[in-house]
């Protein structure tokens, strides 16, 4: 895109300004090299976003923006219920409640190096990836529905995992909200054996290194150090979640028509948060959101048990667990006056400051770990979020790099095999069900995450803290 369309606020804020129909500008958080790799498809549905009743103070983009469905990847939108907002399934998406869960560890990376190529096959071997995969969970239609309900709290109350988990887990565990007859059969028939399985695409398991500290005071909270070994799990709600998106595409659709909603884009099928309609689909989404952070619970116990197989003596505890696929209710400050907002978050992570009240009581003082992952053979980050961040943009920042080619594109240009050749020399272990995904995957296929996470700290929407690197990569 050309920067001299937008006015520019800083070097890491540029807008657009509001016109024709839109309700507010619009807000592009990145360093001028990343806006103008965006393509005005971004710009575009910015300002399409903008146009939607009951909208906030702005339409945001993050740094690692791209094209998506109805919303940009990497865009955040706020609604208030008290002036028609609305609720848009585009503003959350398909993979309903995608995140990121991180355990840290006693471990170092020198400590760990003997255990590596076992590990590495003990986790393949035990937590299940790929396309379509299945677990060793089995769930009837009114297990199901507990999971719909019960999220994390529900894993931990079956035994896969610990109660403090919970404390580190975003809503500390399940959000309300949540009534799984808002769900079609369709949807629920998907999951029955998907609970505790990563899936495909760019999900993943990582075991990762700290390599560079920013700031020793935060990270010293967190429980963070140089060399200090970590465990990343990056999935969703799998087919459950899709088939949550599909059904309320067409619900939302008529319901815009019925409502007579002005929407820019048939992806931006949506409907007032106040009606039926508007509540149906938040209801089921939450048991999407549920259904991931019973997920990566579930994930998280697998991996400790691979853990202790191989290393007994290693303690794994909590880091923090975020989504970045959601719409949460949460208050806000608009205009000095507390409100509470539909915050809708497509490709975009939760990055609340300190005080929150949403925050486990250890971070209170040092704000929210941000869990922003990178891709294969690069790097990834935990940041912290900020006062600024949860002024300006309602507490949020980017998920992760950000693709800068399609999987198909990337798929023709990368061979698989050699990638994980290249990355082994690099000392790097993948281990994979698909050769073809790797290459959909490849570090080329997106955006530097270096250069989107310093735009996300110097925008002041989130500090830096650590800089972790991947030595075991689990893929489906």
């Amino acid at each position: 895109m050309d920067v001299t369309q937008f006015k520019k606020i800083t070097d890491y804020e540029w807008e657009i300004q509001k016109e024709n129909d839109m309700n507010v500008p619009g807000k592009i958080y990145a360093s001028q090299y990343l806006v103008e790799a965006m393509g005005d498809k971004v710009k575009e549905q910015v300002s399409n976003v903008a146009a939607l009743p009951g909208i906030v103070n702005a339409s945001m983009a993050m740094p690692d923006a791209h094209w998506g469905y109805g919303f940009p990847i990497g865009g955040v939108g706020a609604f208030d219920p008290e002036d028609n907002g609305i609720i848009c399934m585009g503003g959350v998406g398909f993979d309903i409640s995608c995140g990121v869960r991180t355990l840290r560890t006693d471990l170092t990376r020198e400590t760990i190096q003997p255990y590596l190529e076992n590990l590495a096959d003990e986790l393949f071997k035990t937590v299940p990836a790929g396309l379509g995969s299945t677990g060793k969970i089995r769930l009837t239609q009114e297990t199901l529905d507990e999971v719909l309900k019960g999220g994390a709290i529900w894993a931990v109350e079956q035994g896969y995992g610990i109660k403090e988990d919970l404390e580190y887990t975003e809503e500390f565990g399940k959000i309300e909200g949540a009534d799984p007859s808002k769900v079609s059969q369709t949807a629920k028939k998907r999951q029955y054996k998907q609970v505790g399985t990563l899936g495909s695409g760019n999900h993943y398991l990582e075991v990762q290194y700290v390599e560079e500290v920013y700031n020793e005071k935060i990270a010293k909270i967190y429980g963070l150090e140089k060399d200090k070994i970590l465990i990343s799990i990056h999935c969703g709600s799998r087919a459950l979640g899709h088939q949550i998106g599909t059904d309320y595409l067409k619900t939302l659709g008529q319901a815009a028509i019925k409502y007579n909603i002005p929407i820019k884009d048939r992806e931006l099928a949506c409907a007032p948060i106040n009606s039926q309609e508007g509540q149906d689909y938040f209801a089921a989404m939450a048991c999407g959101i549920n259904t991931a952070l019973a997920n990566r619970q579930t994930i998280g116990h697998l991996t400790r048990e691979a853990f202790h197989k191989i290393i007994p003596e290693s303690k794994i505890k909590m880091l923090y667990d975020i989504s970045h696929n959601t719409c949460k209710i949460e208050e806000h400050k608009v205009n000095g006056e507390k409100r509470k907002l539909y915050v809708h978050r497509k490709g975009a992570t939760r990055a609340f400051g300190p005080g929150r009240k949403e925050l486990p009581k250890e971070y209170m003082n040092a704000g929210q770990p941000v869990l922003i992952g990178g891709s294969m053979g690069t790097c990834s980050f935990v940041l912290a979020g900020t006062e600024h961040g949860t002024e300006q943009a309602f507490g949020s920042a980017c998920h992760g790099a950000g693709r800068r080619m399609s999987r198909k594109q990337a798929y023709k240009q990368w061979n698989g095999e050699k990638i994980i050749q290249d990355l082994k020399e690099k000392g790097i272990i993948v281990k994979a069900h698909s050769h073809s995904g790797i290459a959909e995957e490849a570090p080329g296929a997106y955006k530097d995450v270096i250069e989107v996470v310093n735009s996300v700290h110097k925008a002041g929407l989130a500090e830096k803290i650590v800089k972790v690197k991947p030595i075991i990569n689990i893929k489906g």
